[in-house]
């Protein structure tokens, strides 16, 4: 069996010294406001962010939040994992060596992508770090398809329609996403799971429902340019 480098099908991606494959954000999120014909002005009245600082993304000269991220997805009506696509348009397998898949930090902990590339094709493979207390906040979280979750490390306690299911390491779940269900860490020490989504509707955003960060809106900009009120995930 060949041993090929992580990230592309057939062809070796770039990589840094680390060995990790790279992945421009600035670029795709470049490349994403010029296919919808939208200025960096533009774009900075609908996710409210400052023109300079989408200038200093595109341009790769620093590197975006989470809850920036998501503020940029909410405006250009895009999954999150868009702005972590690779050059090859078509990859036709992906493969991550361990601990290199593209991270990124939100406010409970880390996400790791296992599907770079190959993500918004009905298929989001995730490993998920908790931080000790992290929960999905008091809304129950709603979306189409399928959700699985394979408990790694510590403890993740499920609640879908009002009955709880506790994960430890090497327990997992299946459920029909449709159902209201929340997700937490119960324990004061960090939990890990692989969580797969796996969305009917190529327009919905599973991922971001599961962690959209409190106080960032979730509604899609309207015709004016302005984002509607309200979030999922939010705590009371």
């Amino acid at each position: 069996m060949s041993d090929r480098e992580p990230g592309r099908a057939f062809r070796k991606p770039s990589v840094d010294e680390a060995g990790q494959a790279q992945i421009d954000v600035g670029r795709n999120l470049r490349r994403l406001r010029r296919d919808r014909g939208l200025s960096l002005r533009s774009l900075a009245e609908r996710s409210r962010l400052a023109v300079n600082t989408l200038s200093l993304i595109e341009n790769n000269k620093t590197s975006p939040s989470v809850s920036t991220l998501q503020q940029l997805a909410i405006a250009l009506e895009e999954p999150i994992t868009s702005f972590f696509e690779s050059e090859n348009l078509e990859q036709r397998v992906a493969y991550v060596k361990a601990d290199r898949g593209p991270k990124a930090a939100f406010d409970h902990g880390t996400l790791e992508d296992l599907g770079p590339g190959l993500r918004g094709r009905g298929l989001e493979p995730i490993l998920v770090t908790l931080r000790a207390w992290a929960d999905s906040g008091s809304r129950p979280i709603v979306h189409t398809g399928l959700e699985f979750v394979y408990c790694l490390e510590g403890t993740v306690e499920y609640d879908i329609e009002g009955e709880s299911y506790r994960l430890e390491p090497g327990d997992s779940l299946l459920f029909e996403a449709h159902l209201p269900h929340r997700w937490q860490n119960p324990e004061s020490d960090p939990a890990r799971a692989i969580m797969v989504l796996s969305p009917s509707d190529e327009h919905d955003r599973p991922t971001d429902r599961h962690f959209l960060l409190p106080g960032l809106t979730a509604g899609r900009p309207r015709q004016d340019g302005s984002i509607p009120q309200g979030h999922s995930g939010d705590k009371t």
